[in-house]
């Protein structure tokens, strides 16, 4: 059966834009995420969805895809819908968070993942971003203003 996760999302962002409001995804990192790494801290990033920040928004079942200007350099943005920890609006805080989902190392492979010397999977043209360990359990939303 077909996750409600992106249909989610896209209602939030939706309603984001109805309202006025600025969306931004909250997302944590991994090897299967494409972002700018130099942007990403402590495994995670939060990233402006909003209309005006993207070009060429596509918010698929599977990922989302955009560019964006990081630093005032365009960057083409992936971000597995899995990885979206939450969306909401930055002006109130108002949106959903969800369950992350961890990339089995066997689908990395398969989806054209190298072994690096840690023995996990990252595909060949991205280098992972740190990610500490965390304790499992809910995960936890930080309002950035």
């Amino acid at each position: 059966m077909q996750s409600t996760k992106p249909y989610l999302i896209r209602a939030i962002h939706e309603w984001c834009a109805d309202q006025g409001f600025t969306p931004y995804l909250a997302v944590k990192v991994d090897a299967t995420t494409r972002v700018p790494r130099e942007f990403v801290k402590d495994g995670e990033i939060v990233l402006n969805v909003g209309l005006e920040a993207t070009h060429q928004l596509l918010m698929g079942n599977e990922e989302i895809t955009f560019q964006a200007r990081f630093g005032g350099r365009a960057f083409p943005v992936v971000v597995p819908i899995a990885r979206v920890a939450a969306i909401y609006a930055s002006e109130n805080g108002e949106g959903m968070a969800f369950e992350v989902t961890e990339t089995p190392v066997d689908q990395l492979a398969a989806d054209g993942g190298t072994p690096d010397a840690t023995g996990e999977e990252t595909p060949s043209a991205v280098s992972p971003a740190p990610t500490p360990e965390r304790p499992s359990g809910r995960p936890v939303l930080t309002r950035i203003k």
